[in-house]
């Protein structure tokens, strides 16, 4: 039943990826008249996919996964590590393209022009950048393992199992994370998105 719901999520984020790649060629062909930058392009396609499917898993599939009862299951804490696993590394490689697209911005906008209030907004940009790389850093290298250690079942004879005392505040820890993540993410996405 696990491998079944894994391979369903995995189906339904390929397909994500898919839907995303088609809108993004879409809206880059039909608008010939507005050019940006090519680094720019590739942050907000970035931004939007990385928001879009961290929106997807955090408000559709671990709902539906609680709803059907999976929270109870013993193998539970495995599979939520399963999921998050292939899920952070993705946002590693999400949070890496945005900061390299940023410093790649920095770089040819530096050399076009010098406006203070132009370099403070970029700076700025890269400073958040970094932040977005260190909330997926501490997602990946110390949430989701010690979620997925605490949530273990250790006592086989047990009739039903309890959620952890612990597991609360790394719950808590988490969804700021994710709120501080997307509250970073949707500015980087609404500055690329206006600069021209």
């Amino acid at each position: 039943m696990l491998i079944e719901i894994y391979s369903q999520i995995h189906w339904l984020c390929c397909t994500l990826v898919i839907i995303e790649t088609q809108l993004f060629i879409m809206n880059i062909t039909s608008r010939f008249e507005y050019k940006r930058p090519v680094w720019q392009n590739v942050v907000i396609f970035t931004l939007g996919f990385w928001l879009s499917a961290s929106l997807f898993l955090d408000w559709v599939i671990m709902p539906s996964l609680y709803i059907s009862g999976m929270m109870t299951q013993a193998s539970f804490a495995s599979t939520g590590y399963l999921v998050f696993w292939n899920f952070n590394r993705i946002e590693l490689l999400s949070a890496a393209i945005v900061l390299t697209g940023l410093l790649a911005l920095n770089k040819t906008q530096a050399d076009v022009g010098n406006s203070k209030e132009l370099r403070w907004w970029q700076k700025g940009t890269i400073l958040f950048a970094v932040v977005l790389l260190g909330i997926s850093l501490a997602n990946t290298y110390l949430l989701t393992p010690q979620m997925s250690a605490t949530g273990m079942q250790l006592r086989l004879f047990a009739s039903t199992p309890e959620i952890p005392v612990g597991m609360n505040l790394l719950h808590g820890m988490y969804w700021s994370l994710e709120g501080m993540k997307l509250l970073v993410g949707s500015f980087l996405f609404g500055w690329c998105w206006k600069q021209q």
